[in-house]
């Protein structure tokens, strides 16, 4: 009898599977613990487009001069 049989490949299938799920709810509740995600969400989103307009405006200054 060997140690890679179908009993414990099933076995190590499961385990895994319940593992990968509790990971992911682990995961979930760490990552918005109050319904925050909206709120940063938006920050990026701002911060980002104010720091492309200003790229953009020193860029499409630069060409001018």
């Amino acid at each position: 009898m060997g140690i890679v049989n179908r009993r414990n490949a099933v076995l190590g299938w499961g385990i895994w599977q319940v593992g990968k799920g509790l990971a992911k709810r682990k995961a979930k509740s760490a990552a918005s613990p109050s319904g925050h995600s909206k709120k940063s969400w938006l920050a990026v989103g701002l911060a980002g487009t104010i720091g492309a307009l200003t790229f953009w405006r020193k860029h499409r200054d630069s060409d001018t001069t």
